[in-house]
């Protein structure tokens, strides 16, 4: 009887690790009100990358979560600090400061 070798297939995938830390100001009239927040929490959740964002680098909560983001009760004027971590991280980023700065597609 021949032995067969068993070949054992091994892949690795490795997967880029982007953090970014910046900061976003809220210019529209009405701030993070409930609809802008929708919004907000909607774009993030299209990401897989973790996205933390508050008032301050000390306190970020979950910029997936709707309720979290309205108790940051940001008005217009108000500095977001986003802290994304995950291969994506770049094109969340980009599309959270657009959505910011595009006043949440609303009309003041």
């Amino acid at each position: 009887m021949a032995q067969r070798a068993k070949l054992t297939r091994q892949i690795v995938i490795l997967t880029m690790k982007t953090s970014i830390q910046e900061k976003v100001t809220i210019i529209n009239k009405l701030g993070l009100h409930a609809r802008a927040a929708a919004k907000f929490a909607s774009t993030a959740g299209k990401y897989g990358c973790k996205i933390h964002v508050g008032t301050s680098n000390d306190q970020l909560i979950d910029a997936k979560s709707v309720m979290s983001l309205m108790l940051l009760a940001a008005s217009k004027g108000t500095v977001l600090y986003l802290n994304i971590q995950g291969s994506d991280a770049e094109t969340a980023y980009e599309s959270l400061k657009d959505l910011v700065a595009n006043r949440f597609n609303e009309k003041d």
